[in-house]
């Protein structure tokens, strides 16, 4: 080591010196010491480590360590978990959290919070009761299903289930619908994490009903059928239908299992959201475990929710894994409060914000979208160029691969800078915007944007370009 670096060194401040310094000395107030010491401690090491790679040539006040301690302290201090206005115009976003919780929803959620709740007590008689009472006359009544469970996600319903009924036996599915879900989760392994044999049947695109008919064998323990609600197999094409399966399964005497992923309470085809079966339709007809998650089409918290036959259903709560799986107050606080807002079907839409936001017609979208054009234009006169155009959202969360939303778009072409740059600054906003590019312009999509986020995006948008 020279002597300049012996210089530099022994001219770094000590951190009783650092914490005397105004950017830190007001942070005491508001943070741990030993938190505000131990980020003093670290900026000083990393000046050390690059005086001794000739990285530093000037000496280092205690301003400067100071400053950087704090911003450390206070990046560290930040929370995690932010607020994000998306402005994708993906309604279910899982990156972001998929469906936004209706107002009912969230306040049931701060009530279960702030205090104690009856989660397992039945208040009628003081004896322990079952958390799942709070939402299964509920999930029966609107679904038509004998009895209904609750787990964490829908994977977990699906792992449960064949736990359950076909552990150690085999489960006949269409090759066409062994997909992958989020995360890179597939079907055939969660089959085997349960312990069940797969038997496939057909080919990609098409599948008869005769193809499960030859598969059966004593070992059968169920037939599944996979809802494709990430993709679509579309050309040349045949899928047996689920009256088909269930017709088979009673000649049998074998199950019948349907995973929806998504799960639709309701019929949104008035609204041009079409190909995706209800929930109780596939009850109708016949499926003797039906299985969703509740954050997707449901607009719900994450949970996985299984509906079905009485006796199969009670073999699922008796099981180990249903412990293991199981939801806590909030999640079951949020969809009990999100299922009353099913009672009543014509104002579901309006009350539950998925739908609501799957379903908003261009006319709907047009004064919001020219709201936040006005506000760009007054404010980032000179900075960009802004265009209202017309395109469209997407569903998101593996739900309505196909149907493409009709929409209104704000664009902006921005000038001085790119648009992969705006779109990073607008992520390092608070709350932080979402944004997506097109054609090296930055798109925001008011579909997704909530009627009170208009200002605060503008505020946003603003402040990245100025």
């Amino acid at each position: 080591m020279d002597s300049e670096q012996q210089r530099l060194l022994r001219s770094l401040p000590a951190v009783d010196e650092v914490l005397q310094a105004e950017p830190v000395k007001g942070l005491l107030a508001e943070a741990p010491r030993g938190l505000v010491v131990e980020a003093v401690r670290e900026v000083l090491e990393e000046y050390r480590a690059s005086i001794r790679q000739d990285r530093y040539p000037d000496p280092v006040t205690r301003e400067e360590v100071a400053v950087s301690a704090a911003k450390r302290v206070r990046a560290f201090l930040r929370p995690h978990l932010r607020r994000v206005i998306n402005a994708t115009g993906v309604v279910l976003h899982t990156n972001l959290g998929r469906a936004v919780l209706s107002r009912k929803a969230r306040e049931a959620v701060q009530v279960a919070a702030a205090g104690y709740t009856n989660l397992e007590l039945d208040l009628a008689t003081g004896e322990r009761g079952s958390r799942y009472h709070h939402v299964n006359r509920l999930l029966t009544r609107l679904s038509g299903a004998e009895d209904a469970l609750v787990v964490n996600n829908n994977a977990a319903a699906v792992l449960l289930a064949l736990s359950t009924l076909a552990r150690g036996r085999e489960v006949i599915v269409s090759r066409g619908q062994l997909v992958e879900i989020g995360g890179s989760f597939r079907v055939p392994e969660v089959m085997a994490q349960g312990g069940a044999h797969l038997v496939e049947v057909g080919t990609t695109n098409k599948t008869y009903l005769r193809d499960y008919q030859a598969a059966i064998t004593p070992e059968t323990a169920l037939l599944l059928k996979v809802h494709t609600s990430n993709y679509r197999v579309v050309g040349f094409t045949r899928e047996t239908s689920l009256e088909e399966l269930v017709a088979l399964g009673r000649a049998r005497e074998i199950p019948v299992m349907e995973d929806l992923g998504s799960g639709f309470l309701v019929d949104l085809t008035p609204w041009g959201i079409t190909g995706e079966p209800t929930v109780r339709d596939s009850v109708a007809k016949g499926a003797d475990v039906v299985t969703f998650s509740g954050d997707k089409l449901l607009g719900g918290p994450q949970a996985g929710i299984i509906l079905g036959r009485a006796d199969l259903i009670r073999k699922m709560k008796a099981h180990p894994l249903t412990r293991a799986l199981r939801v806590d107050k909030l999640t079951l606080a949020a969809l009990e409060a999100t299922l009353r807002d099913y009672l009543d079907l014509p104002g579901a839409r309006e009350r539950i914000p998925t739908l609501r936001m799957l379903t908003a017609q261009v006319e709907e979208l047009q004064p919001r979208a020219e709201e936040l054009l006005a506000l760009l234009e007054q404010q980032l006169t000179g900075r960009g160029a802004l265009e209202l155009t017309a395109g469209y959202s997407e569903a998101g969360g593996g739900s309505l691969p196909t149907t493409r939303i009709p929409t209104m778009l704000v664009t902006i072409f921005p000038r001085g800078v790119t648009a992969d740059a705006l779109v990073a600054r607008l992520r390092e906003q608070e709350p932080a915007v979402m944004a997506r590019i097109q054609d090296d312009r930055v798109v925001l999509d008011v579909r997704t944007v909530l009627p009170e986020e208009i200002p605060l995006l503008a505020g946003a948008v603003t402040a990245c370009l100025t």
